[in-house]
């Protein structure tokens, strides 16, 4: 049997989680994404644990070990223990007894092989025992070695279950999945073929998938593939992924940090009414499409966004950023307009007042920020 020796799995709260089960003569493991991402070396943040503990068992084991529970998901089965600081999400194994692609009906089992088979993709269903000991039963390793996203089961009957998974499929694929090796094409074809069902999900739910996909190292091509098989069009109407690879591109030359909203700013216009954005990210969103005179006043006007601003305009009408440019709007971030209201008064007042603010900031924005305030009065 494989055994993996991970950092969080010998912590001293895990352990002390783990052996609350086990002297209960529980079976307890974690399972998921911890697993997966150690096994290919790429950084743990969450731990999630399956048992055939009922969550009433598992709430009552913490109360008599003095461990702190949150029932976060009791209809789904799911308590969240907090120990030292760090939340574990333990799920009861389950199958699903009634779905209609949003909600499912589960009912608990105590059988692993049945949870395994209610999950989604083969590299999320590998279970890590307290020792170390994997457990496979889906043979998601294959998957996992070869960087497969690939549906457990008939991909239709996963999708059905929850329409959500057409977004993970991508979002998986732009995370995890060998480019080289292409995607699934059974599972890309269910993805298709049930493409007109995404609209049905909640917009927060969309949010944080498209969020999540985005912030891929390059989700490119999952994003074209999603374009391809129609997905993209069911769930955004109008967008485009013509701009996306160009702006990724302009991302590595510029070494701008991966940012899901500037990706998103590449798609098109109007996808604010397909999701479910924080004012907070609205107005970044919005500042970002910007179009400005020049490379200085986005500077001025933005901030730190300004170079995104700049990438993302360029990569929308295919070309290049000249580095002058880059160097034009860096110097407009640090720029102060020398003229204030007070300035300006009492000769002006109201309207007036701030239409001739206006006026001055253009002509000195226009003067590359060089007429001084003495200049602009004049």
């Amino acid at each position: 049997m494989m055994r993996i020796d991970a950092p969080w799995l010998q912590a001293a709260s895990s352990r002390r989680i783990c052996s609350a089960f086990e002297a209960r003569d529980y079976q307890i493991y974690f399972v998921g994404g911890c697993v997966r991402n150690h096994l290919l070396g790429q950084p743990v943040t969450d731990l999630d644990l399956a048992t055939d503990a009922t969550p009433d068992l598992v709430l009552k084991l913490a109360e008599e070990d003095g461990i702190k529970a949150i029932p976060t998901g009791l209809n789904h089965g799911t308590v969240t223990l907090v120990l030292d600081a760090m939340p574990f999400e333990v799920t009861t194994f389950r199958t699903d007894v009634e779905t209609d692609g949003r909600k499912a009906k589960v009912a608990y089992t105590d059988n692993l092989e049945e949870d395994a088979k209610r999950r989604d993709f083969g590299m999320n269903a590998l279970y890590a025992a307290p020792d170390g000991g994997i457990k496979d039963p889906v043979n998601g390793l294959t998957d996992l070695q070869q960087r497969k996203i690939r549906f457990i089961g008939r991909p239709e009957d996963r999708i059905q279950e929850d329409y959500l998974r057409i977004l993970r499929f991508f979002r998986f694929h732009a995370w995890y999945a060998d480019p080289e090796n292409g995607i699934d094409p059974e599972g890309l074809a269910a993805c298709a073929m049930f493409a007109d069902m995404v609209p049905s999900l909640s917009k927060e739910r969309i949010t944080a998938e498209l969020l999540k996909l985005l912030s891929a190292s390059d989700p490119s091509l999952a994003m074209a593939s999603m374009a391809a098989s129609g997905v993209l069009a069911h769930t955004f109407p109008g967008a485009s992924t013509a701009a996306l690879p160009i702006y990724v591109h302009h991302e590595t030359r510029l070494d701008l940090t991966a940012d899901p909203i500037a990706r998103l700013a590449t798609l098109g216009q109007d996808l604010e009414s397909c999701l479910r954005l924080s004012k907070v990210q609205q107005l970044k969103l919005s500042d970002l499409r910007k179009q400005y005179a020049s490379a200085g006043e986005a500077g001025y006007r933005l901030a730190e966004n300004a170079i995104m601003n700049l990438a993302i305009n360029a990569a929308q009408m295919g070309t290049e950023i000249d580095t002058k440019m880059v160097e034009s709007a860096k110097k407009g971030i640090h720029q102060i307009f020398p003229v204030s209201a007070r300035d300006l008064m009492p000769e002006f007042a109201g309207k007036a007042l701030g239409d001739r603010l206006q006026e001055l900031e253009e002509r000195w924005i226009a003067s590359d920020f060089s007429l001084t305030r003495d200049e602009l009065l004049a």
